[in-house]
């Protein structure tokens, strides 16, 4: 069972993980499109040889990681949905936008403060009202 802390990091969580595969298909693109040199060898050492270019592996391994990040993207609009929904019944407006600047906007605490003119330490006393405060939906979404 989540805390409501650990459930509404989940969505940054999955953002920078949604993020580093982004990188990571843009490099393999990179690589996929960059010329490999011939490597000559004394002796075959397989006997077999493939008949597909070196870069087509490259590219299916771009294309799953696109499929996972299609995957991702849906799972984060729906869990995003959730938390937005979920941080709406906190009562108190101060509460409310700590939270939603926080885990929705990912702001760090000194633009939180500057943007609701309150100084850290009274935003970390919002913070933490707002997660007594906050009441987990009845079927939270949990990423592994």
């Amino acid at each position: 069972m989540l805390t409501p802390k650990e459930y509404l990091r989940q969505a940054y969580r999955l953002d920078q993980r949604i993020n580093a595969n982004i990188e990571e298909v843009k490099n393999l693109r990179e690589i996929s499109e960059s010329v490999s040199g011939l490597r000559y060898r004394e002796d075959p050492i397989q006997t077999t040889r493939s008949i597909d270019a070196p870069f087509i592996r490259v590219l299916e391994k771009a294309w799953e990681i696109e499929e996972r990040i299609a995957d991702e993207l849906s799972i984060l609009y729906d869990l995003k949905e959730q938390i937005k929904d979920a941080i709406a019944t906190v009562k108190n407006i101060d509460e409310r936008l700590v939270l939603q600047y926080r885990y929705m906007d990912g702001m760090t605490w000194e633009a939180i403060g500057e943007t609701l003119h309150a100084d850290r330490t009274t935003v970390w006393r919002w913070h933490g009202r707002a997660l007594q405060h906050f009441k987990m939906p009845k079927c939270p979404i949990e990423l592994e």
